[in-house]
């Protein structure tokens, strides 16, 4: 029976997230499994991994195979550093004591990175809003100053008639309009009973 680490999905369409388990090779994908041995969202920036570090190390060691992306998650996680010191220590390479130093300064270099590229997404972030709100703000200082400057054409427009000449307009619009009223009126049949 060929044990394999592998994926299984779950989560609705275009928001997926996984299970790392443990399970025979012939099963289906979302089926039955040996052992859950963590969980994988892949949707997170960077993405979240749990993973019981024991009970992964342990299937490695008794011959379970990872496939390709379990193996990138374990290998991210330390997982497969941590086998590849422990059959060192099996063949006399070096000593627990040394395998473990290594694994540890392995592990602070990896967290280390993790937490610069934390960083420098949260820097991103920042500074890419900072660049919208200013675009946003020169929009809305050019918008101001075009409504300014039709504001003003039009009050110097007011102010250049004189208001007797508006007053001497306004009444012969009246006037007008009450002529074509009346011819209007005039010009109309009259219905005979």
């Amino acid at each position: 029976m060929p044990v394999k680490i592998r994926l299984a999905r779950h989560g609705r369409k275009k928001a997926a997230y996984y299970h790392i388990v443990v399970a025979d090779s012939r099963s289906p994908r979302d089926g039955r499994f040996i052992e859950r041995i963590g969980s994988y969202n892949p949707i997170t920036n960077p993405a979240t991994v749990e993973l019981d570090f024991d009970k992964a190390l342990t299937w490695l060691t008794n011959g379970a195979q990872p496939t390709d992306s379990t193996k990138t998650i374990l290998s991210e996680k330390g997982v497969l550093m941590k086998k590849h010191l422990l059959e060192g220590v099996k063949k006399g390479a070096f000593d627990d004591a040394e395998a473990e130093r290594r694994f540890n300064s392995w592990k602070q270099e990896k967290e280390a990175k993790q937490l610069a590229k934390v960083e420098k997404l949260a820097s991103e972030n920042d500074s890419d809003l900072v660049k919208r709100l200013k675009a946003e703000a020169k929009v809305k200082d050019a918008r101001a100053a075009e409504i300014a400057k039709k504001n003003a054409a039009a009050v110097a427009a007011e102010s250049a008639q004189p208001e007797e000449e508006v007053a001497a307009e306004v009444i012969e619009a009246a006037e007008e309009s009450t002529e074509d009223v009346a011819t209007d009126v005039a010009e109309t049949p009259v219905q005979e009973a």
